[in-house]
């Protein structure tokens, strides 16, 4: 099992009471621990306001933070959970993510998805279109940008994107492109997307969901001529952890306390409630090896950690370093 860690970015209130002009300090200065360390990529989220509940407070812009990691890490792979397909035009940004791969020295993931937050869609002036629509960008998108990175020019007449001999120069330094991880699922649509395109997919942590979904993607890896067994699954996982379960309760209180000063407390609690349910990464060492074990058994080759207190208290993913890692690596 390999292992990313999400960079808070304040868009779960996770730099909360920190001052606007120490943000990137602490998010430069957590990445860089994590490029020396056991982890194998970190991931930022692409959204531009906050949840549970849209605030005043930071949310800082995903592909802005992949160019500063480029240049600022040295090893760790750099990617998105992940783009919004409709926030940026598919050539635009097969164009921005190459540019960030040449920084970088070939660093980047592609984290690809249709998108599902309305409240920001409308506020920035996108509407809010059909799933089917969201979902067609998505695939139309994902082509243009596989054939931009591995010809340095594309076209395409499709139902949603147009585009006529776009020139991406330079291209990916990775030689096969930059690695598309299509995250959702989605079982009629965007796992067939991600049977045809994606070396790597990312959806529920639910083992019985993890299990399903699974064979949902072979089945369509069959119909489509694809090899099902080259795709790396991945999912997401909330983790606190800590020395006993009195400490664990005793950081989700701390989290608590940051997060309902911003956001009503009932929204609040209940997205601390997925950082604590049986699907998350959270609890003591032992407890977290064993929940990770179950998805690692179902075929889950990649975990992606997020840690609500990881701006303000490494001691947490400090101890997954050392106990959670060498044991399911």
């Amino acid at each position: 099992m390999r292992f990313g860690l999400f960079i808070p970015q304040g868009w779960r209130l996770d730099l909360v009471d920190i001052p606007t002009a120490r943000h990137w300090e602490v998010m430069r200065d957590l990445a860089t621990y994590a490029d020396g360390g056991a982890w194998d990529s970190l991931w930022v989220y692409d959204h531009f306001h906050t949840v549970p509940v849209p605030t005043g407070e930071a949310t800082h812009e995903a592909w802005s933070l992949m160019s500063a990691y480029a240049a600022t890490t040295t090893r760790i792979k750099l990617g998105q959970m992940c783009t919004a397909m409709s926030y940026r035009n598919p050539v635009y940004l097969a164009k921005v993510a190459a540019t960030v791969d040449v920084i970088s020295g070939g660093r980047v993931q592609m984290g690809i998805g249709g998108g599902w937050y309305e409240h920001e869609w409308r506020a920035y002036g996108y509407g809010f279109p059909s799933a089917g629509v969201r979902l067609g960008r998505l695939d139309e998108g994902v082509q243009i940008m596989r054939d931009a990175w591995r010809d340095g020019r594309v076209t395409l007449d499709g139902k949603h994107y147009q585009v006529d001999d776009a020139i991406v120069a330079p291209k990916p330094l990775q030689e096969a492109g930059i690695p598309l991880w299509i995250a959702g699922g989605g079982e009629k649509v965007t796992l067939k997307i991600a049977a045809k395109y994606a070396q790597y997919t990312n959806f529920t942590s639910e083992p019985d969901g993890f299990a399903h979904k699974s064979k949902v993607l072979e089945e369509h890896c069959a119909n489509v001529g694809t090899d099902y067994g080259a795709i790396v699954r991945s999912a997401n996982f909330n983790a606190v952890v800590g020395t006993s379960e009195a400490d664990v309760a005793e950081r989700v209180e701390r989290i608590r306390a940051r997060q309902v000063a911003k956001a009503n407390p009932e929204a609040v609690d209940a997205m601390l409630a997925n950082a604590t349910s049986p699907d998350a990464a959270s609890g003591t060492p032992e407890q977290v090896v064993e929940r990770l074990s179950r998805l690692r058994d179902l075929g889950c080759e990649y975990a992606i950690l997020y840690f609500p207190e990881a701006a303000y208290d490494r001691s947490g993913i400090e101890l997954f370093e050392r106990e959670v890692i060498p044991a399911l690596s």
